[in-house]
């Protein structure tokens, strides 16, 4: 994946991710790196829990945003 590609899906999925935690978005680049960051957790995370979600780019939101859900609700937890 190429690197416009990768800010485009971790932008995605930082901002998906922020909607669905509310109150633990942290902006349009702190998104994008959580998202970014979110991606690569996930993509190391669910291929060992065995699971596998679309194909393409939506399986690479999909996952980036799964990933991005755990980094917010962690840096939440840890912030407050």
């Amino acid at each position: 994946m190429g690197i416009i590609a990768a800010l485009i899906i971790g932008g995605i999925a930082g901002w998906l991710a922020g909607l669905i935690v509310r109150g633990a978005g942290f902006g349009i680049v702190g998104n994008i790196v959580i998202g970014i960051i979110g991606a690569l957790l996930a993509s190391w995370l669910l291929p060992q829990l065995g699971v596998s979600l679309g194909y393409g780019w939506i399986r690479d939101i999909i996952n980036a945003t799964i990933g991005a859900v755990i980094i917010l609700v962690i840096l939440s937890l840890i912030r407050r």
